[in-house]
């Protein structure tokens, strides 16, 4: 009988490449692969380990399998991603229901720790090198299967002063075109519509491998495969937004008009301590570019409220500066303070209590905007990307190309006649419930 592997994955979408890449490989050695993690004699949560709230949720995870222990068939619980590399030795030390914990370089290896913590029955570790992180590797896709993350580079170069990913995941490393392209070709093969490319910093590829920055031309080779209908970039850094780069977006069908680019903070005293360039005039100056080249485009962008030495002033000026562009897409974050970073050191660490407030602000700003964004869209016809049916409100649900799956809206959608998850159809949009949108579908 085989034995079953069940698995958890959280945090990003780049960590959901590496579950994936696991999934695959012990597949391909023997293991059965359950969804039902009663039934599993070994689950592997692979975890986050970004932010607080990242790391918190990661070890109510890793407590919550363990009790299948004794209440399901549960006879290994391993530990993977970004926690277990942070924080490898405490884990092994401080939670005796992991059996095995495995840096994010061994994750190459986990057929091979798996049959050993099954025969060894003993604790262990499993650190080795970042770099041996796999890039490359065939991976069984984890979400519905018309839409797949494209991870183009792993590590980060940028250095950011409140950001611990790059002791994390180690230095910026690109995967070579040709490997992504092939990747992307057997994607839409096997019934990927939409590819989502992602990264530390997509707009950083290719200048440690090729010595210039190398997405336009690698989104160039994307559009050419059949198959794919959606190219959708997250995770863009301001000041790699080249010229060339908005050419390509604009110019290429295949490439939904949205822009992820983390901005973080407007005020250039607060970027400059957080290690990052820019200030709101330089800023501004880029979204009006971006706006002028593209005029449809979608911006979605983060901030991060409470950073240590944030005055009331300079938050003020970051409120005001989102009140003035008008994001589409927006989050927000109060900071969080993590081990080994720069910023967790810094004077004029800001409380709590007031981190909270300010993120709670910018959100009730947003808010205001986004619901002002959504009524804009009633009259519209969209392009939906369906990706179910609600029984309980009788409507089929999907996304526009204004949204990313997991963190933007949904479009509600009633149709005569039945829609297949996977399909794109056109929606007439007649009204809007705070976030998302309400329509009809209609012949496009």
């Amino acid at each position: 009988m085989s034995i079953k592997i069940g698995m958890v994955s959280l945090g990003c979408p780049k960590n959901q490449v590496d579950a994936e890449q696991m999934l695959y490989l012990l597949q391909e050695n023997g293991f059965e692969i359950t969804p039902d993690e009663a039934q599993a004699d070994v689950i592997i949560v692979n975890t986050c380990g970004f932010i607080d709230r990242a790391k918190k949720e990661s070890i109510d995870t890793i407590l919550d399998v363990a009790t299948l222990k004794t209440e399901g068939n549960l006879e290994a619980l391993i530990v993977t991603g970004c926690l277990a590399e942070r924080y490898m030795q405490d884990i092994l030390h401080e939670l005796p229901e992991v059996d095995a914990v495995v840096g994010i370089g061994a994750s190459k290896d986990i057929c091979r720790i798996v049959n050993e913590v099954l025969q060894n029955g003993t604790k262990q570790s499993y650190p080795a090198d970042k770099t041996s992180l796999l890039l490359d590797g065939k991976r069984i896709l984890a979400n519905d299967p018309y839409y797949a993350y494209l991870r183009i580079a792993d590590g980060c170069d940028n250095c950011c002063t409140y950001c611990a990913i790059p002791a994390i995941r180690g230095r910026y490393r690109s995967r070579s075109m040709e490997s992504i392209v092939q990747e992307a070709q057997t994607l839409a093969q096997n019934g990927v519509k939409e590819l989502i490319v992602v990264a530390q910093d997509v707009t950083r590829y290719g200048i440690d491998l090729y010595g210039e920055l190398k997405l336009p031309a690698l989104l160039k080779e994307l559009c050419k495969i059949d198959g794919i209908v959606w190219i959708r970039l997250l995770y863009t850094y301001p000041d790699k937004i080249t010229d060339e780069l908005l050419e390509v977006i604009g110019q290429e069908q295949k490439i939904v008009k949205y822009l992820d680019m983390p901005l973080q903070h407007c005020n250039g005293e607060i970027l400059k301590r957080m290690n990052r360039s820019g200030d709101r005039k330089s800023l501004t100056a880029l979204i009006q570019k971006i706006r002028r080249m593209i005029p449809d485009m979608v911006l979605r962008t983060t901030f991060i409220a409470g950073f240590p030495g944030e005055s009331e002033q300079q938050f003020e000026e970051l409120c005001e500066f989102v009140q003035e562009i008008r994001f589409e897409r927006m989050g927000a974050f109060a900071y969080s303070a993590e081990e080994g970073t720069i910023a967790a050191t810094m004077p004029e660490q800001v409380e709590q209590s007031e981190r909270t407030r300010r993120m709670e602000l910018l959100m009730e700003r947003q808010s205001v905007i986004n619901e002002q964004y959504n009524t804009s869209r009633v009259g519209q016809t969209l392009q939906v990307l369906c990706e179910g049916y609600d029984p309980y409100i009788k409507h089929y649900y999907g996304r526009s190309a204004a949204d990313a799956p997991d963190i933007d809206c949904k479009v509600f959608f009633h149709s005569a006649k039945k829609v297949a998850a996977g399909s794109f159809v056109f929606v007439a949009i007649s009204d809007q419930m705070e976030y998302d949108l309400l329509g009809d579908r209609v012949d496009g």
